[in-house]
């Protein structure tokens, strides 16, 4: 008999896990007998490895053996460090899933050994594996990686198998966000489109009222509260607590007495917040997620009122600002159906149901997921016979649903040509170096002919975890070489709809720039113009992110440009 497998919402700030049991899902209490563990690991004074509350109650005396929000950092190589030691964030999430395990464990009285682990619809295919390897670590087998708006869609999707409806997922946690659109019709789930940002959470909220009381201390008493590491873990810990508290009350009080002192003279930080204060330091924050929600609605051909249900998931959603905002771009009061920290992991462990048997997904409830990129290789493009490097070829378009397999045939672009360089890239942009550079390979013993007469066949595969496959073979050999993509890559940058450059910031200066060089590329179809179409995107990119100094390079190189061809 196989082991149980079990749900695992792996979060940013606080992680939980869950079972299905006698037709439900049902979280697992922790060994403190709390549902939702802090994310958090430490060295205790004992020189043991600790976790969730316990390492979070040690982080204000001992932050040097303390570590959390780990999650942000899964596939990008940086480490992390208690007692002097480095660690991978792929080995401290591992003591998180480790400790998780243990609970499950003690909850069902057999080993535990297999598991559904979430993670941000918009994690890159390195931060998957990342996570799949924190699994393997911990001494599970991960059946399945499930994106968090999905799990928290089956979650009111299995309550709710009736209904025929447009149901938007905002999940706005401690350290991501997810945007994503389904719609459900006769037990199916079936995610339309996504889109996220994987450096926006909770943590961000509470590095602003941080920064905004450092600031105020150091107005006050000319000390630099941010050069002190025991005085920033409770400062952490203050900007958490009234950030949760300002959810229920209108303010306030900061008290943290002998934070500093001056001479002789012990010095105490006492500050009242309101929640206005609150709402002003975050504001830009919530509204910046607009972007996500205009790209799933048009990625989805949908409209704003078109839209039936909205869910709120994550802790951050808790936030009064959050529902005020999302009220005001649909019209309609947000859904508190499911338990906004607790949807995630109850959705993982019904996924977990699903590939048991122990739930149908012939009769009771289907779900379907896309990948959130656009991906494809790089190409020598060819214009009026003209060869022109750093072209893109699109294999698999973003929101497609997945599991997918999509190939195309290419030749050779050289006579005599031996080998070549497959360039895997991820975005939507019209030139290659302009997108997220994810791998790359060789297929060698390509036998030698003029240009164009060897092809060259390329597979993408991207399967229902989020790993991407590559594979490129010479069609007259049958020599064949292939990518599992993981560790090769640069970290990710969200996706970006550079359609809204004008509404943004400061775009007022490039307009006029801007509208010329449109004018340009609209009447001349020649190497020119495919050239400016990626300087083009790059400013508008920089315009919208608020990057005056890259805005500002490509302005003075776009200028020059036009000035050469107006001359």
């Amino acid at each position: 008999m196989k082991s149980k497998i079990v749900g695992i919402d792996l979060g940013t700030s606080t992680s939980e896990i869950a079972v299905f049991e006698d037709g439900k899902a049902i979280v697992i209490k922790n060994l403190s007998g709390d549902l939702i563990t802090p994310s958090v690991v430490g060295i205790s004074i004992a020189n043991e490895l600790v976790v969730g509350k316990e390492a979070k109650d040690q982080l204000i005396i001992r932050p040097e053996s303390t570590v959390m929000e780990v999650k942000r950092l899964m596939g990008s190589g940086k480490a992390v460090e208690m007692n002097g030691k480095e660690y991978r964030p792929e080995e401290i999430s591992s003591y998180i899933l480790g400790y998780l395990k243990k609970c499950a464990e003690n909850y069902l009285g057999e080993k535990v050994e297999r598991a559904v682990i979430t993670v941000p619809a918009y994690f890159t295919e390195k931060q998957r594996r990342a996570t799949v390897e924190a699994g393997k670590l911990a001494g599970f087998k991960v059946e399945r990686i499930i994106n968090e708006p999905t799990a928290a869609a089956l979650t009111y999707g299995i309550e709710c198998l009736e209904k025929n409806e447009h149901l938007l997922v905002y999940d706005l946690g401690g350290g991501t966000l997810d945007v994503t659109l389904l719609e459900m019709f006769e037990g199916v789930l079936e995610v339309k489109a996504s889109s996220g940002n994987n450096k926006l959470g909770g943590k961000d909220f509470d590095d602003k009222l941080i920064n905004y009381l450092v600031n105020d201390f150091n107005e006050k008493y000319d000390i630099d509260l941010s050069k002190d590491i025991k005085a920033m873990v409770r400062l952490k810990e203050a900007a958490e607590t009234c950030k949760v508290k300002l959810s229920s009350l209108k303010e306030y009080k900061i008290v943290l007495p002998f934070i500093a002192g001056k001479g002789n003279e012990p010095l105490a930080i006492e500050s009242i917040i309101t929640r206005d204060d609150f709402e002003r330091m975050i504001e830009v924050f919530v509204e910046s997620t607009k972007s996500q929600i205009d790209i799933v609605l048009k990625d989805s051909e949908l409209k704003e009122d078109e839209i039936d249900t909205i869910l709120l998931v994550g802790g951050s959603t808790r936030i009064p600002l959050v529902k005020k905002f999302l009220k005001r771009v649909f019209n309609k009061q947000t859904s508190s159906v499911v338990d906004p920290d607790l949807a995630v992991v109850m959705g993982a462990a019904i996924q977990s149901a699903i590939l048991s048997d122990e739930l149908s997904a012939q009769t009771e409830i289907l779900i379907t997921d896309v990948c959130p990129y656009t991906l494809g290789v790089e190409i020598l493009d060819d214009f009026n016979g003209m060869p022109i490097p750093d072209g893109y070829s699109i294999l698999i378009n973003r929101n497609t649903t997945i599991p997918v397999a999509k190939e195309h045939v290419y030749y050779t672009a050289e006579d005599g040509q031996t080998e070549v360089d497959i360039m895997i890239y991820q975005g939507d942009y019209k030139k290659a170096s302009m997108n997220n550079f994810l791998g790359n390979f060789k297929l060698s013993d390509i036998p030698e002919a003029r240009a164009g007469e060897e092809r060259i066949k390329v597979r993408f595969s991207y399967d229902v975890n989020g790993i991407l496959q590559v594979e490129a073979t010479v069609l007259s050999t049958g020599k064949n070489a292939n990518i599992t993509i993981e560790t090769t890559g640069v970290e990710m940058d969200k996706e970006i709809d550079v359609d809204a450059w004008d509404e943004a910031q400061g775009s007022r200066k490039y307009r006029r720039l801007i509208k010329k060089v449109e004018k340009y590329m609209c009447n001349n179809e020649d190497k020119d113009s495919l050239e400016m179409d990626g300087l083009l995107r790059k400013l508008k990119r920089a315009i919208i992110q608020g990057d005056s100094e890259l805005a500002a390079e490509v302005d003075e190189e776009l200028t020059d440009w036009m000035y050469e061809l107006e001359a």
